[in-house]
């Protein structure tokens, strides 16, 4: 795994098939703290949004 500095946060970059994926998580936490990230995976939208996603790119997902 790889990091990279903006504005002076460390975010991590994880690269998976010759593609490069950044860290949510620390930009979250480098704008709020914990505080918005929790609140922004409690949000409806973004728990529907993930069961979505995951039954687009995962066809074994069990979404119960």
């Amino acid at each position: 795994m790889n990091q990279i500095i903006v504005h002076d946060t460390t975010i991590s970059v994880t690269q998976i098939n010759d593609e490069d994926y950044i860290s949510l998580t620390d930009m979250m936490k480098a704008k709020d703290g914990d505080f918005f990230f929790h609140n922004w995976l409690r949000n409806r939208n973004t728990i529907e949004f993930l069961g979505v996603w995951e039954k687009v790119h995962n066809p074994a997902f069990n979404s119960v």
